[in-house]
This record gives C-alpha cells, sequence and structure tokens, in this order.
C-alpha cells in the first residue's frame, strides 16, 4: 500500500540548502531512493510503496540538516556525492559518524565543515597530533582542509604564526629561468596555498599577516637549519621531498608546533633514481605516538564528481599496466 509522510522546515530557503534548490536532485533522489518527491514552500513530501521506503528517504534529508545546521554548505557535486554515499553498503552509518559530533573550524571568512567521513578522520587526527600525514588524490582537500585548521588556530592563539613550505621541483619549467626575484621564482610552486589562504581570509588581513611574517611561506630549502616553535607548519607537495628532506622538514619541530604534510604518491614529478620521502615515511614513522596517517581515496573527492571518475579509471589502468613511457 503507498505510504506518505511530510517533512516540515523552518523555511523555504533551508530546505532549498539541503538540495541547492535544483530539481535535478531530486530527480537524482527519487531514483536512488525508490520514492517520489514533492516540494512547496517549507515542506517536503515523501511517497513511496511502504513505510520502510519513506523511512529511509527521510533519515537521509534529516542527515542533511544535520550537515546544513553544522555549516556544510551543500553544493550539487556534495548532494550527488552524499547520495551515492547513502545508497551504498553501510552508507547510512557512514553518514550518521559524519555529522555526529561535528568538528567546525572557525575562519574570518567562513566556518568548514568536514564534507566526507574521510576529511572528518583527517581533522580530528589534525586536533589530537602534533604531527599529520594527509595521503591520497588530487580533490580531497587535503591542502584546503590544513590551511584552514592553521587558520583557524592563528586566530584562536594556539599558534603565533604559520609556515607554508613547498618543494620547489620543476615539472616542465626550470626554477632558475622563470622572470623575477626568488619571491617571483616561487610562487607558482605556492600558488594553491595562496588561493586557499585567501579563501579563508580576508585579503587585507592575508596581506598583514603575511607583511608582518606570521604567515610565512618559502620553498623547502630555506628550513634547513630552522626550529619552529609556537608556529603550525604545512608541508605540501609532500611527495616531491626526498626522504633526506623529508627527515629534515620533522625535525624542525619545535614547542607548541604541529605539523601536516600533505602529498599524492601517484603524481610524483622527483628522478626515477630519487625515491620519495612521502612514500618512505608510513614505513618508517608508523609506530610513533603523536604521528598519524590519514589515507584519502576515490570516495573524498569533493571536486567535480567526474575527478572521482578519472581517479578511479587511472587506478585500475594502473592495474593492467604501467602509466606513462615503457
Amino acid at each position: 500500500m503507498p505510504a506518505a509522510k511530510t517533512l516540515q522546515f523552518p523555511n523555504a530557503r533551508q530546505l532549498g540548502q539541503l538540495y541547492c534548490s535544483n530539481e535535478a536532485n531530486l530527480v537524482l533522489a527519487e531514483r536512488k531512493l525508490g520514492v517520489r518527491l514533492v516540494t512547496r514552500d517549507d515542506w517536503l513530501k515523501i511517497e513511496g510503496t511502504d513505510d520502510a521506503t519513506i523511512a529511509r528517504a527521510e533519515t537521509f534529508f534529516n542527515l542533511l540538516n544535520e550537515g546544513r545546521a553544522q555549516g556544510l554548505a551543500m553544493r550539487t557535486p556534495d548532494f550527488m556525492r552524499l547520495i551515492e554515499t547513502y545508497v551504498a553498503a553501510g552508507g547510512e552509518e557512514k553518514l550518521r559518524t559524519l555529522f555526529s559530533e561535528p568538528v567546525q573550524l572557525a575562519t574570518n571568512k567562513k566556518s568548514v565543515v568536514p564534507k566526507t567521513l574521510g576529511q572528518k578522520l583527517y581533522l580530528q587526527a589534525i586536533q589530537k597530533n602534533p604531527i599529520v600525514f594527509g595521503i591520497g588524490p588530487a580533490g580531497t582537500g587535503k591542502t584546503y582542509l590544513a590551511m584552514a585548521a592553521a587558520v583557524s588556530a592563528l586566530l584562536k592563539n594556539q599558534v603565533q604564526r604559520i609556515v607554508l613550505t613547498r618543494p620547489a621541483v620543476e615539472a616542465g619549467e626550470t626554477l632558475g629561468f622563470l622572470p623575477g626575484d626568488l619571491r617571483e621564482k616561487i610562487l607558482p610552486y605556492l600558488r594553491p596555498l595562496y588561493d586557499a589562504m585567501h579563501d579563508l581570509l580576508d585579503a587585507e588581513d592575508a596581506a598583514r599577516l603575511a607583511e608582518k611574517g606570521i604567515i610565512e611561506i618559502a620553498p623547502l630549502a630555506y628550513m634547513r637549519g630552522r626550529t619552529l616553535a609556537h608556529a603550525f607548519v604545512i608541508l605540501d607537495e609532500a611527495q616531491n621531498t626526498t626522504p633526506e628532506q623529508m627527515m629534515m622538514f620533522l625535525t624542525r619541530l619545535g614547542d607548541e608546533s604541529r605539523m601536516i604534510v600533505t602529498g599524492d604518491i601517484t603524481q610524483i614529478d622527483l628522478p626515477r633514481s630519487k625515491q620519495s620521502g612521502l612514500v618512505q615515511a608510513p614505513r618508517i614513522l608508523r609506530n610513533i605516538p603523536g604521528i598519524e596517517f590519514q589515507h584519502f581515496t576515490g570516495s573524498d573527492v569533493v571536486r567535480h564528481p567526474l575527478v572521482q571518475k578519472i581517479i578511479d579509471a587511472y587506478e585500475q589502468a594502473k592495474s593492467v599496466e604501467p602509466l606513462g613511457p615503457a
């Protein structure tokens, strides 16, 4: 016998935020959940063949509402990813875990909340450990969340400065032949860090903090010989460090400091004769308390839905034949 349930929300805007005010997302939810959805103003009616189907769809939208209340700014790719997660095996429990005990990072421009379970585990690890490695494919938010954690810690006076660094490994261009002074030469390598910073801080604040040296962005080579105390230090693109560089960086850790190391071991630009420090580090450091490794997968990708499919396709191709020239 057909069944129905109507969910009431405070206003139409909050209801619309759950599905990005995009009717195509409701059509997708209908297909995935096996129900019919009708919305008007501030209510959503769920029609289905039985009470269990109705209850499953109701739970999904209630979980989305929990995420919205925590500050999750839903976009269509987010909705698509969450509905796919929900209908997969064990998906309901994953979403419950994602939205229970919320993790929020407050910055000047926005509150940042994790969009996947992998992201939540990553942020929880950052809160608990002096050194955290975020390892995984492009689009999983490794660098952005590290920046958000650093900015939040600075604004709360938990650290006195932020240090951002990357190895300047040439990938098609030679650093010495780029125009300008050292800062201008290194800028292309550090651009993703600047982009994340400006998304989290007002432009005036970012410029002021950089001018005062409270936020420092420098190539990895400039870390040698330093002790970084009372700082939040991020090493990005760590797959392009050698084992010696990785050891050098990690031993810069000073009093009341934290470090985050991010990278993607499928995008190593080092010469083939050199080993990546990011590949080696988990084997050497995995049993040391205070160091945690968070490995992201394609299910943590928060860019366009095609990015996850591209990553999955390349992973499947690698299992058949090696990528790149023979």
